[in-house]
């Protein structure tokens, strides 16, 4: 147990380390939010999901879909340490001919089940997966991954009230609820608190968790499995640039790539080696 946890913090500092390299080589991109999600996509792919590069289009497989398209970075590297692409194709983020792109693109990327970027509609494809994995009676399980700021979408309301309608308990969604987006504090741009009240009134299971705790989110992964006829939703406590300390809880970083200098310190912060 203690040597699968250590793994995963491994994973977790290579993952913060690649999302920050990256950004400073693009020049662009999302390192806030990016860094905020990274125990949560970790969790899920080197500790859950039947997913692997050899099985990517496996129908049997299990799905993530990162609604919270902003935050591709994230999932670019844990997709190269998966062993999708190789590491190196990361420093091509956003640049012109990369297929890397600033949202991630499920018709160019390998490991990438669907193109996201507009706020709200990947939570509705999640739940069109869902219920295609129900009406086909299939096995696998459906993850997404939205931010506190999206649910300022109504669409994400409307795929909600869906999935507890059709009792799609093979989905499960996560929030990372960090309090912050690209305009200042979801408080103050548009509350969406109480988040786990607006889930139990929509129907769902809901779960509350430290989202930087890798224990916390592979129990509540786990409760979501043996929860029947509703979906789950586990809403993750998580710092806005988690990992680094001039990132943390400041909403300029929400889409504000750092220096070389700042690159740098936030590596050194990050620290370890996988």
């Amino acid at each position: 147990m203690e040597k699968a946890l250590e793994k995963l913090k491994a994973i977790a500092r290579e993952v913060r380390k690649d999302i920050v390299t990256m950004i400073t080589e693009s020049h662009s991109g999302h390192p806030g939010g990016s860094l905020s999600c990274v125990e949560i996509i970790t969790t899920l792919y080197f500790n859950e999901m039947n997913v692997s590069a050899e099985n990517k289009h496996d129908p049997d497989r299990d799905r993530f879909v990162l609604s919270k398209g902003h935050a591709a970075p994230a999932l670019y590297s844990v997709l190269a340490e998966k062993g999708f692409f190789d590491k190196e194709e990361l420093l091509g983020l956003r640049k012109l001919g990369s297929r890397l792109q600033g949202h991630p693109n499920m018709n160019t990327v390998p490991g990438v089940d669907m193109s996201t970027g507009s706020l709200g509609q990947g939570i509705s494809a999640a739940v069109g997966m869902a219920l295609a994995g129900k009406l086909d009676k299939k096995n696998y399980r459906v993850y997404t991954l939205l931010g506190d700021g999206e649910l300022a979408e109504g669409q994400v309301w409307e795929a909600t009230m869906s999935a507890a309608h059709y009792k799609l308990d093979n989905l499960t969604a996560f929030v990372d609820h960090n309090g912050l987006q690209i305009d200042g504090k979801v408080s103050e741009v548009m509350g969406s608190d109480p988040v786990d009240d607006k889930f139990l009134a929509f129907g769902w299971n809901v779960i509350t968790v430290d989202g930087h705790d890798f224990d916390q989110i592979k129990n509540a992964i786990e409760a979501a499995k043996k929860t029947k006829a509703k979906p789950t939703v586990i809403i993750c406590e998580t710092i806005k640039g988690k990992g680094v300390s001039f990132m943390e809880n400041e909403a300029c970083w929400h889409g504000t790539a750092p220096n070389k200098e700042q690159c740098q310190k936030a590596i050194d912060e990050i620290g370890g080696a996988l």
